[in-house]
């Protein structure tokens, strides 16, 4: 039986934030803080290893010091800037920039679809399949998708800062499922995190798996679903 509606992840799946060298020098330039390209390229490494950049590539790296906030922090908006900032902080950045790198991060020019993105969630409304992004996150980010044109190719956001749950706990999945008017084995979960987003598994939901890759790397990534769905 093919699917009739899909869920998708939002970070590393439709969308990829900007290369952690363009996140610290925008952010630097934006408060007027004059460094040198290699000192730049030096802690866009750190941050990047130390995972500081949201949506940024993964990472198993842990501060020396515990972080009882990392675990949850897509549970509500406070604790994911704090868990992030935290993150920044602990690798020693020399510039208080931290609360503007979070917020550059958010901002929709810091994001790029993947380059078939658009053509798949097009074919999909074409279908006549329903569509919900169910991410693990601690803000809104509907603005990306209205920004780049893809917010109205999208039925239902399910995020866990606003519902409480978070991948791969079933019942993120199984409330996008009931927002889409489906059923968990006609909804497929696309995503690119294997342990969170193959939680939809456990409710009987196909799972299409992505790499979590620049944009520029990645070029068809999504298609696949297509052959998955009406």
């Amino acid at each position: 039986m093919k699917a009739t509606g899909c869920m998708f992840d939002f970070s590393g799946t439709v969308f990829r934030i900007e290369p952690c060298g363009n996140w610290l020098r925008g952010t630097l330039e934006a408060a007027g803080i004059d460094a040198p390209d290699d000192e730049i390229a030096h802690w866009a490494v750190q941050l990047e290893r130390s995972g500081a950049q949201p949506g940024g590539t993964p990472t198993a790296w842990q501060p020396e010091t515990a972080d009882p906030d990392w675990a949850r922090r897509d549970l509500s908006a406070e604790l994911h800037r704090r868990a992030y900032t935290a993150r920044s902080r602990a690798i020693g950045l020399p510039w208080d920039v931290h609360d503007l790198l979070y917020d550059r991060h958010m901002a929709p020019a810091a994001w790029q679809p993947y380059p078939d993105a658009a053509e798949v969630l097009a074919e999909l409304r074409a279908r006549g399949v329903r569509v919900a992004v169910v991410s693990n996150i601690g803000w809104d980010p509907r603005p990306v998708f209205a920004a780049h044109g893809l917010g109205h190719l999208v039925d239902a956001f399910v995020l866990s800062f606003e519902v409480g749950r978070q991948k791969p706990d079933p019942a993120i999945f199984l409330a996008a499922c009931e927002t889409l008017g489906l059923s968990p084995r006609e909804t497929v979960m696309v995503g690119d995190d294997r342990r969170a987003d193959g939680g939809a598994a456990v409710l009987g939901c196909p799972v299409h798996f992505v790499d979590h890759l620049p944009a520029d790397r990645r070029p068809d990534g999504l298609r696949g679903v297509l052959d998955l769905l009406v």
